[in-house]
C-alpha cells in the first residue's frame, strides 16, 4: 500500500510530530508498505514533475526518508527559522508537492500535532481534495482542539470534568483573581494548545498572572481550571472501543512537556493498578467522550482521579503521540498489539 506519513509543520509540537512520523514510517516500511515521510510545511523539491506518474515514482522502495527528514531533538524548535526556509509560507501552508504526493497515495497517515494538524484545517482541505487520511474528521478535530468547547460538551453529556473559566487575552487587564468558581491552586493552559505546552500550576495571584502571560504566548484564550490533586490516567479509544487504562506518574512535578517526552521522567503503568470497577468507569467515560466529540478512528482521553476516587476528564487528543515514550502504543501493547500492528489498524479503520 502507498502511504504518506505527514509530519513536521510549524506548530510548537513540531519536534514531537517528527519523532512520531519517523516511528510510524519505519513501522510501515517493516510491514512491507511503500511509505514516504514528508514534512507538511517544507515539502519535497527534488523531482521534476511532468505528469502524475512522477508522483507515483516517489513511492519506489530504496530511499530512507527518515534519514533524509531528520527528527528534531530540541524541546523548543526554532519555528521562525523553519518559516524562513519557505518565503511563500504565508500564502500556502502545504510545502512544495505535498498535495500532489498525498493524492497519489492510498492513504495519508497524519502524524501532525498541534495547530494546523489537530484543529481540523488539514482534514477539511483533504476532504475537499478526496485524500484519505487517518484520525478523525475536521469537525471533531476542531471540537476537541478547543478545550473550552470540549468541556461544554462534556457537561452536556454527563461526563465529569474539572470546573473551569475561559479568559480572553483581549479582556484580561493584567490583574484579578481566577474567579469565584476557581480557587488556588488552579491550572492555566492555552485553550487550543497541546502536549502541555503553555500549561502552568498557579498557587498565588502572582503565579496566576505569570501563567496567563505564558498561555497567551500560544493562544488568544486561556482556560483556567480547577486543580485536581490526585492520580493521572489516560485511555486510548480505537473505533469507539477503549484500550486498557494507563497510569502516568511523573517522578518530579506534573505531566508537562518535559515529563511527556523525556525518557525515564515518568513512571507509566499499563494496565493501571486500580480496581477493575474503577478502570471500567474510566474506560466508559473515555468512550462517552469519543461519541460526545463525534470522534472517528482513534483518539486518547486524559483523566484525573482525586483522593475520594472521583474521576474527571481533562481533554481528548485526536492525534495522540506515537513517539518512543507515547501512551497509546503502550496501551495497545497491553492487548497484544505491537507498534506496527497498531499503525496498520489505524490505517484499516481510515480506509473503512
Amino acid at each position: 500500500m502507498k502511504v504518506v506519513v505527514l509530519a513536521g509543520g510549524i506548530s510548537t509540537e513540531r519536534d514531537v510530530s517528527l519523532s512520531s512520523g519517523v516511528m510510524i514510517y519505519r513501522a510501515l516500511k517493516e510491514k512491507g508498505h511503500d511509505a514516504v515521510l514528508l514534512d507538511v510545511y517544507l515539502g519535497y523539491r527534488e523531482a521534476e514533475w511532468e505528469n502524475d506518474a512522477d508522483a507515483a515514482e516517489i513511492f519506489a522502495p530504496g530511499r530512507d526518508w527518515a534519514k533524509d527528514i531528520g527528527a528534531v531533538s530540541e524541546e523548543n524548535p526554532d519555528i521562525e527559522q523553519i518559516k524562513a526556509l519557505r518565503p511563500d509560507g504565508e500564502k500556502n501552508f502545504f510545502g512544495p508537492n505535498v498535495i500532489r504526493i498525498c493524492q497519489a497515495a492510498d492513504v495519508v497517515f497524519l502524524a501532525l500535532h498541534g495547530e494546523n494538524g489537530e484543529n481540523g484545517k488539514v482534514q477539511a482541505c483533504f476532504d475537499l481534495m478526496g485524500i484519505r487520511y487517518t484520525g478523525t474528521d475536521y469537525v471533531s478535530s476542531a471540537l476537541a482542539m478547543d478545550k473550552g468547547l470540549s468541556k461544554e460538551l462534556f457537561v452536556c453529556h454527563g461526563i465529569p470534568t474539572p470546573k473551569s473559566v475561559c479568559v480572553k487575552k483581549e479582556d484580561y487587564k493584567g490583574h484579578g483573581e481566577a474567579g469565584a468558581e476557581i480557587s488556588f491552586p488552579c491550572i492555566v493552559k492555552a485553550c487550543c494548545g497541546g502536549s502541555s505546552v503553555g500549561v502552568s500550576i498557579a498557587k498565588t495571584e502572582e503565579d496566576y498572572e505569570r501563567a496567563l502571560e505564558e498561555a497567551f504566548k500560544y493562544d488568544k484564550e486561556a482556560l483556567v481550571e480547577q486543580f485536581i490533586d490526585g492520580r493521572e490516567f489516560s485511555v486510548g479509544v480505537i473505533d469507539g472501543k477503549a484500550l486498557p487504562v494507563i497510569e502516568i506518574a511523573p517522578i518530579e512535578g506534573f505531566y508537562d512537556y518535559k515529563n511527556k517526552y523525556q525518557p525515564g521522567a515518568t513512571v507509566e503503568t499499563c494496565p493501571a493498578h486500580i480496581p477493575p470497577e474503577k478502570a471500567g468507569e474510566i474506560q466508559m467515560y473515555a468512550e462517552k467522550v469519543f461519541h460526545a466529540l463525534r470522534l472517528k478512528n482513534y483518539a486518547r482521553m486524559d483523566f484525573m482521579m482525586d483522593g475520594a476516587g472521583r474521576v474527571f476528564c481533562l481533554e481528548a487528543n485526536t492525534l495522540p503521540g506515537m513517539t518512543p515514550t507515547s501512551l497509546l502504543p503502550q496501551e495497545a501493547a497491553a492487548v497484544g498489539m505491537d507498534f506496527g500492528q497498531l499503525c496498520e489498524k489505524i490505517i484499516e479503520n481510515a480506509l473503512s
